[in-house]
């Protein structure tokens, strides 16, 4: 599809159940990441907003599926964080329910962007969303966000240890960027958006 107008989003709903999950034939895509990964700044460098993305007061906050319509076009659909300490066990478990349907679910969304630390070796919780994904049958990516904060010689090799630990094949697309500096914005909107 012919890129749509990013400047023209609009926030639709959060859902809170498998029952409030968005059915429709626009292209979705869905957003997922650790707590503290940046995955709100790397939603808004990628509509070129300041902080439209951010539904959450604080991180670990946001157990609902957030979703964002792109010039009346596609669906952004930004996942809850996980992987943060603070909340009890029974919002983890609520979190653990609500991902479960969503992946399970039939065709909920049609491109899934997992975004890890490309400062550091993926967690557990990166390697089971990783999973969720390639599991669901829809296309994924991975953006490896912070890219800013690594030495030149220290990107290859922090890639690979990506690559490596999440095991993807090479067809899965692996995107080095910083939502800081906007590396990898234009890479990443050619995945989401083919022409």
């Amino acid at each position: 599809m012919t890129r749509p107008n990013l400047n023209k989003v609009e926030f639709v709903k959060s859902a809170a159940s498998s029952a409030q999950f968005i059915q429709t034939s626009m292209p979705r895509i869905a957003f997922a990441g650790k707590s503290n990964v940046g995955k709100s700044s790397v939603i808004n460098r990628l509509l070129g907003r300041r902080n439209f993305a951010r539904v959450g007061s604080e991180p670990g906050k946001t157990v609902h599926v957030n979703y964002f319509l792109v010039d009346g076009r596609a669906y952004f659909i930004d996942l809850p964080g996980y992987g943060f300490a603070k909340v009890s066990r029974a919002e983890k478990e609520r979190w653990s329910a609500l991902m479960e349907s969503f992946f399970t679910g039939k065709g909920l969304y049609d491109l899934g962007v997992m975004i890890v630390d490309a400062r550091h070796k993926p967690t557990a919780d990166d390697r089971t969303m990783a999973e969720y994904f390639k599991n669901s049958g829809a296309a994924f990516l991975v953006v490896a966000n912070k890219l800013d904060k690594l030495k030149k010689s220290e990107i290859e090799p922090n890639l690979r240890l990506i690559r490596e630990t999440l095991e993807l094949d090479e067809s899965v697309l692996l995107i080095p960027f910083s939502a800081e500096s906007g590396t990898g914005r234009e890479e990443l909107l050619k995945a989401i958006f083919p022409e």
